[in-house]
C-alpha cells in the first residue's frame, strides 16, 4: 500500500469513528443505543415521568439502578407488565390496592418506552460519585455516650423519646413500650398493637401510633390507640383502617374546641394525610391530600388569618413539602412549596428560624435507600431552606450525608446559635462509620455573611455500636443542657455492612450533653 492510500485508510477509519461515536452510545446491558432514541426518550419522559412526580436526571442514578430497579418498577404504572428479558415487580394482584391504579392496558407505545430505557441507561453513569464535604472529626467530649444496663438480641427501636428523668422506647419487633428511669432500668412496660412510631402523651394517658405491618405495604392494618397510664391496657381504639401511619399530631383542626387528630398515613403505593374529626359519637375520618409518603407534619397558624393550617411532607413518588391553608369549612388550600426528586428518599423535616428573621426554616433531610436504587447518593443529607416572610423556601446550606435520616436543630452548647444533631440509617458504614450520627457545631456567622449557617461536623466513637432509626432531643438530666437518644434498628441489612453485630448492641443509647 503505497503512502497516499495509507493516509486516505486512515483518514476513513477516523471519520466513521466520528460518526459512529455522534450517533451511537452504549446502554448497561452493553448494546448500541442511537442518539435518535435517547432525544426521544427525554422528551417522552418529559411528558410521560414527569406527570406524576418531579423530572428525574439520569444522572441521579446509575445506569444498572435504572436498567434493572426504577424503569422496571415505572413501567407497570403505564401498563407494561413485562418487557423482553425483564420480569416487572408490582402490587398488580394486591388486594389492598385499587383496582384501578395499574392501568388495564399500556398507555404508552413499546417503541416509545424502550425510548425512555435508552435515554435513562446510556446517559447515566456507571457508578454515581461521592459528595465533596469536610472531615468529620471524631470527639467524644462534646456528649458521653451511656447505654442501658438492659438488653436483648435484635433489638428494633422504632420509636424514642427524652422526658426528664425518664425515657421512652418502642420495640418493633417485640410490639413493647417501655419507660425508663434515671439511670436507664425499666420501672415500666405495656404490651403494644404493633410497632409504634409515634406518641402522643397527657396526664392519665398515651395515644399510640400503631404502624401496623412496618415494611412497604397497603393494606389498612394501621390505628391510632389510647392506653391508660394507670392500668397499662388499652383503653380504647380511636381509630383503625389506617394504611402505615407513622405520625399523629393533636390539634383543633375545625376551631370547635376539641381537640382532633392529623395522621400521616404513609402507605406505599396508596397513602394519605388526614385528619381525625373528634365529634360525640368518635372521630370522622376526612383526606387533605389522598398520596402515598405522607411523613411528617406540623399545625399552626402560617398565614396569620386565626386558623390552623399545615406544613407536611410527603416522601414518596412526588416528594414535597405542602403547605394546606385552612379554609374554615375543615377544607384546606393545598401549595406545593418544595419539590424534590423521586430518588430523594425523603426522611425528616422540621422548623427552625436559623437566621432569627422570626419566620420558621425548614431543616429538610433525605436518605431513605431502601428503594429501587440502594446506592450511596451524593445528594443525600441535611438541607436548610430559608423562608423569605411569605412561606417561600430557598436553598441555604447543604451538608452531604450518606443515608440521612433525621436531623434536629437546638442549641446545644448554649452559644447562641442553633447546632444540628443528624442520624444515618443507610449510612457508608464500611467505609465511613461515623455517619451513624453527627453533630454540626454552629460557628455562627458564615463567610457569605448568613447567619447561622457556618458549622463543624463532629461523630463519637460510641456511635459504630448502633444503626440509628430514630432520635429524640431533650434535657434529660434537667442541667440546662439538650441530651440526645439514639434507637437501634438492626434488623434491616444496609449497602455497606458494619463489622459491628449490631444485633448484639443495646436498644438505645443515651448522649449526655457535656459541653
Amino acid at each position: 500500500m503505497n503512502m497516499r492510500n495509507r493516509v486516505l485508510l486512515i483518514a476513513t477509519s477516523i471519520i466513521l469513528l466520528f460518526v459512529s461515536c455522534e450517533n451511537y452510545q452504549k446502554n448497561s446491558s452493553h448494546q448500541q443505543v442511537s442518539n435518535g432514541s435517547i432525544g426521544m426518550g427525554k422528551e417522552l419522559a418529559a411528558r410521560y415521568c414527569a406527570s406524576c412526580h418531579q423530572l428525574p436526571d439520569p444522572s441521579l442514578a446509575d445506569a444498572n439502578s435504572w436498567q434493572k430497579g426504577i424503569l422496571p418498577e415505572m413501567g407497570p404504572r403505564f401498563g407494561i407488565f413485562s418487557y423482553g428479558y425483564q420480569k416487572y415487580p408490582s402490587f398488580k394482584n394486591d388486594l389492598n390496592v385499587d383496582r384501578n391504579y395499574y392501568p388495564s392496558a399500556p398507555v404508552i407505545q413499546l417503541a416509545d418506552w424502550q425510548h425512555i430505557i435508552d435515554y435513562y441507561t446510556a446517559t447515566s453513569p456507571d457508578s454515581l460519585m461521592p459528595a465533596k464535604k469536610a472531615n468529620i472529626q471524631m470527639n467524644d467530649s462534646l456528649f458521653k455516650p451511656v447505654q442501658p444496663s438492659f438488653g436483648y438480641y435484635m433489638p428494633s427501636a422504632s420509636y424514642v423519646k427524652i422526658k426528664l428523668d425518664k425515657l421512652y422506647m418502642c420495640d418493633a419487633f417485640r410490639k413493647k413500650f417501655y419507660v425508663f428511669n434515671k439511670e436507664l432500668q425499666i420501672t415500666d412496660s405495656s404490651n403494644t398493637r404493633s410497632s409504634v412510631t409515634d406518641i402522643i402523651e397527657d396526664s392519665a394517658t398515651f395515644i399510640f401510633c400503631n404502624t401496623g405491618v412496618l415494611h412497604p405495604n397497603n393494606a389498612k392494618y394501621g390505628s391510632i390507640e389510647r392506653v391508660s397510664k394507670k392500668n397499662k391496657s388499652a383503653d380504647s381504639t380511636l381509630f383503625t383502617n389506617l394504611r402505615r401511619p407513622v405520625h399523629i399530631v393533636s390539634a383543633d383542626i375545625n376551631k370547635d374546641g376539641r381537640n382532633d387528630l392529623l395522621v400521616c398515613e404513609f402507605g406505599n403505593l396508596e397513602g394519605a394525610l388526614s385528619w381525625l374529626e373528634k365529634t360525640d359519637t368518635g372521630y370522622v375520618r376526612h383526606v387533605i391530600r389522598a398520596a402515598p409518603g405522607a411523613i411528617r407534619a406540623y399545625v399552626d397558624d402560617y398565614n396569620h388569618d386565626g386558623l390552623p393550617d399545615i406544613l407536611a411532607l410527603f416522601a414518596q413518588g412526588d416528594e414535597s413539602i405542602f403547605l394546606f391553608t385552612n379554609k374554615g369549612d375543615g377544607t384546606f388550600d393545598a401549595k406545593q412549596v418544595l419539590r424534590f426528586p423521586p430518588s430523594n428518599g425523603s426522611s425528616y423535616f422540621e422548623l427552625d428560624d436559623f437566621n432569627k428573621d422570626g419566620y420558621p426554616d425548614i431543616v429538610y433531610t433525605c436518605g431513605d435507600n431502601a428503594d429501587y436504587s440502594p446506592v450511596l447518593k451524593p445528594y443525600h443529607g441535611i438541607y436548610i431552606y430559608l423562608n423569605d416572610g411569605k412561606n417561600n423556601f430557598t436553598q441555604g446550606f447543604f451538608y452531604p450525608l450518606n443515608g440521612c435520616y433525621k436531623a434536629v436543630a437546638k442549641d446545644f452548647d448554649n452559644d447562641g446559635d442553633l447546632d444540628i444533631a443528624a442520624i444515618s440509617f443507610f449510612a457508608d458504614y464500611k467505609n465511613h462509620p461515623e455517619e451513624g450520627f453527627v453533630y454540626l457545631k454552629n460557628n455562627g456567622k458564615a463567610a457569605s455573611g448568613e447567619r447561622g449557617l457556618n458549622f463543624t461536623a463532629y461523630s463519637l466513637n460510641a456511635i459504630k455500636y448502633g444503626r440509628w432509626l430514630t432520635m429524640d432531643a431533650g434535657d434529660f438530666d434537667g442541667d440546662g443542657k439538650t441530651d440526645l437518644m439514639l434507637g437501634n434498628f438492626s434488623l434491616m441489612d444496609p449497602i455497606f455492612k458494619a463489622s459491628v453485630d449490631w444485633k448484639q448492641q443495646p436498644p438505645f443509647l443515651l448522649l449526655k450533653n457535656i459541653q
